[in-house]
């Protein structure tokens, strides 16, 4: 049995919100904030990583 990745998005903002994309089976929304100096943040409900896009401003 192989898990599935999580999966990766790469957003203009570095503001963004997750919930899961499912539906009924997703998880409640949250808002998560990119640290600049990272580049990148993952949700703790469903573990999708959302990558600032190159050129992007942090907000």
């Amino acid at each position: 049995m192989s898990i599935e990745p999580p999966e990766t998005e790469e957003v203009a903002s570095s503001r963004v919100a997750c919930d899961g994309g499912e539906g009924a089976l997703g998880h409640p929304r949250v808002w998560l904030s990119i640290p600049s100096d990272r580049g990148w943040v993952e949700c703790p409900y469903c573990d999708k990583k959302y990558i600032l896009k190159a050129g992007a401003q942090a907000h």
